[in-house]
């Protein structure tokens, strides 16, 4: 089968392009810049330049294709607003628009749990929606892209999978998740959000898997939660020191002082620049918010697995469980 991803130089789709290819799929991937692409590129694939939000570079990549991973989105916590709504409001309908011009069989698109914003310790389903105003820019727009652009698509009849991952974790993550564990096993005292706080780990190699399977097994018009187990911050950094037999030395600062903190930064905001994980949204987030997906439709339709925390902490960090 030949595959068309967007964001294959990122985490997931990097490793979901690894995957195609390890099982002999060819896959073309759209790349802002090329130069940056050699690894893929020695992977066999056929890299394409282009980007989502310029939708005439996506056309000769996209034709004839079997199927299109749109994994491709914006990510940063209080920065760059703009970028957020090109990208994952703009960017999306990009892509599954010129899918369904292009005639394409089938197509998968990454969404994310955090459309449903706090779930205040539920754990929902593919049914929840949530209505009200939502605590960051990227679960605002990632929640259009979902709402306002796949679903309306799909009713339309494009052949489209929804996939909606929670904090995807694993070997390779560079995000601030990954490099608050890394301190915190070195030893080094960090600060994290303590209370309720938490969200549903998944391993990326669990992810990518998700994906093909969404590919090869997943109803079109379906919309599947693939998260993993929930946990709060605090038991998921606790886990990692346990099995790394790490004493652990963050601070877990309660939700009532992140949320006072949100305000504070608020103003400080207006006169400096504040690095994402100290601005007002920042604080929002972490502010006793839980990401909270069920995953039981997708263990039951795609055969999705998630690993247990423990043991994909352990991979992801180069160590045995003791």
């Amino acid at each position: 089968m030949r595959y068309f991803v967007t964001g294959g130089t990122g985490f997931i789709g990097g490793r979901l392009v690894e995957l195609l290819r390890k099982r002999s799929h060819e896959v073309v991937a759209l790349v802002r810049n090329p130069v940056k692409a050699a690894r893929l590129a020695n992977l066999g694939v056929e890299i394409a330049a282009g980007d989502v939000t310029d939708r005439a570079s996506l056309v000769a990549p996209m034709r004839g294709v079997d199927g299109v991973f749109h994994v491709a989105a914006w990510f940063e916590v209080g920065t760059d607003a703009t970028s957020a709504e090109a990208v994952n409001v703009d960017g999306t309908r990009n892509v599954l628009e010129t899918m369904r011009e292009l005639g394409i069989p089938k197509g998968v698109y990454t969404s994310t749990v955090a459309i449903n914003s706090n779930t205040h310790g539920r754990v929902v389903d593919e049914s929840y929606r949530f209505e009200g105003r939502h605590i960051s820019r990227y679960d605002e727009t990632k929640a259009r892209a979902h709402h306002e652009v796949a679903l309306p698509l799909i009713a339309k009849g494009l052949p489209l999978v929804v996939l909606m991952p929670g904090l995807v974790y694993g070997p390779g993550d560079t995000g601030q998740m990954g490099a608050l564990m890394r301190r915190a096993l070195e030893g080094r005292r960090v600060l994290l959000p303590g209370g309720s706080a938490g969200v549903c780990w998944a391993h990326i190699d669990d992810i990518a898997d998700a994906h093909v399977r969404a590919m090869e097994r997943g109803e079109i018009g379906r919309s599947y939660i693939v998260t993993g187990p929930c946990h709060t911050f605090r038991e998921g950094f606790e886990t990692a020191a346990r099995v790394f037999g790490t004493p652990l030395r963050g601070v877990f600062v309660p939700p009532i002082v992140l949320r006072g903190l949100a305000g504070l930064m608020a103003v400080v905001e207006r006169v400096v620049r504040v690095p994402g994980e100290f601005s007002s949204e920042g604080m929002r987030v972490g502010g006793g918010t839980t990401y909270y997906g069920d995953d039981a439709l997708a263990r039951r339709a795609l055969g999705f697995e998630p690993r247990p925390l423990e043991r994909g902490l352990a991979e992801t960090f180069g160590a045995s469980r003791p």
